[in-house]
Formats: structure tokens, C-alpha cells, sequence
């Protein structure tokens, strides 16, 4: 594995970690990417922000209009999300999470810190540590705010 590109090696971790959290969504009945969205929702209800507009989980998620509507109808067909035309500015719709929905952002944070403990599985705590340390740094680098 040492002989390994670098990148290749991020890859790999990358699709390892991806692949855990897919199934964890499937178990729920969601692809990874309505799973993401439900979270953005979530996270940004528990925020405080009063209306949510399909156009800002465009811009969040990298998504286009077209397939922002689709998911979001796959969404609301489910029972994760409403979507009703904003008070303010009809030609918005307003996205938030339903009853079955609430809240998600935290159980996806804890998904997320359960798949990173099962990947550093072969590493001691204090490796694990330094790992995340060390991650925390080349992002905050490639981070120019």
C-alpha cells in the first residue's frame, strides 16, 4: 500500500467512507443525496433561518434547478419535506422538514462520527486524534477565509 499514489489512497478512504453512509441512508429508504439535502434542511432549520428556498439547497448541494425538483419531490413523496410556496415571494418554494424529519442533521453528524470510528478501527485513539489534527490543518489551508 505504501507504493500507493497519494491520491489514490484518498480516493479509496473517500469512497470507503461514501459507501458506509450510503447504506446507512438506504436503511432509512434515501439515496446519500436526499439524505445530504434532508441534512442541509435540518441544519439550517435548527439555525434559525425562517424560510429556506429551493434555490439555496441549489447553491448548498451544487445541484441543478431541474434535479433540485426532483429530489425534493422524491422528498416530500416520502413524508421528509414540505414544500409550499413562500408568503413573501410566491415564485419561491419554501422547503422544511416534516415531523419524520427533524432534528436529522444531528443523527447524520453521529452516522458520520460512527463510519470514522470504524475506518480508524486499525489505529490507537491517539492516532485517530492526530489523524483528524492533521486533516483539520491541510483543510484549514486549502480554506482561504
Amino acid at each position: 500500500m505504501s507504493s500507493m499514489p497519494f491520491g489514490l489512497k484518498m480516493a479509496l478512504l473517500d469512497r470507503a467512507f461514501q459507501k458506509k453512509m450510503d447504506e446507512r441512508a438506504g436503511e432509512m429508504g434515501l439515496t446519500a443525496v436526499q439524505l445530504r439535502v434532508l441534512g442541509s434542511v435540518s441544519r439550517l432549520e435548527a439555525a434559525g433561518k425562517t424560510e429556506i428556498h429551493q434555490n439555496d439547497l441549489e447553491r448548498i448541494q451544487h445541484v441543478t434547478h431541474p434535479a433540485m425538483t426532483k429530489l425534493l419531490g422524491r422528498l416530500e413523496a416520502k413524508g421528509f419535506v414540505r414544500c409550499l410556496p413562500s408568503a413573501q415571494d410566491r415564485r419561491y418554494k419554501v422547503v422544511s422538514c416534516t415531523e419524520k424529519s427533524a432534528g436529522i442533521h444531528k443523527m447524520i453528524l453521529e452516522q458520520d462520527r460512527q463510519v470514522w470510528e470504524e475506518l480508524c478501527r486499525p489505529l490507537t485513539s491517539q492516532q485517530t486524534r492526530e489523524l483528524a489534527r492533521l486533516m483539520d490543518l491541510v483543510l484549514e489551508d486549502l480554506d482561504p477565509e
